[in-house]
């Protein structure tokens, strides 16, 4: 307790408190809180409860829905796989599936056509160059 002398004289006593080097006075000071009116706090309180529940509600729907388009994915991607075992199966009978067949000479013709819109450009720039 500290001891202090007012001007009246009369010897008053107050605690201090320190902590971390500064010194607190006792008693509440700063900031009053003001008087709430505790229907209002429990409106906000369920206001914010529900949107609460409303957030939880779409992550969850979101969530939902990233699972099952990954569920679609992987069928697709197990029905691509199966094909492919198809396929091999049948290479390895010595047989080679029309699909296969189809790729090949879709590439052969995609090929055949870059070779020749190579060759008409590089047709075209010749002639560009040599015509003054």
């Amino acid at each position: 307790f500290q001891h202090y002398f007012c001007r009246t004289g009369s010897l008053l006593s107050l605690s201090f408190q320190v902590v971390g080097g500064k010194v607190k006075k006792p008693g509440k000071r700063g900031r009053k809180p003001a008087k709430i009116d505790l229907k209002a706090k429990l409106e906000r309180s369920r206001q914010s409860a529900r949107e609460c529940r409303a957030r939880k509600k779409l992550r969850y729907q979101y969530l939902e829905e990233l699972v099952s388009s990954r569920e679609r994915a992987i069928c697709a991607l197990r029905e691509e796989l199966e094909m492919y075992k198809q396929w091999c199966m049948a290479m390895d009978q010595g047989k080679i599936p029309s699909e296969i067949k189809a790729l090949l000479t879709g590439e052969e013709q995609g090929k055949a056509q870059q070779n020749s819109t190579k060759l008409a450009k590089a047709a075209k720039t010749e002639a560009n160059s040599s015509n003054p």
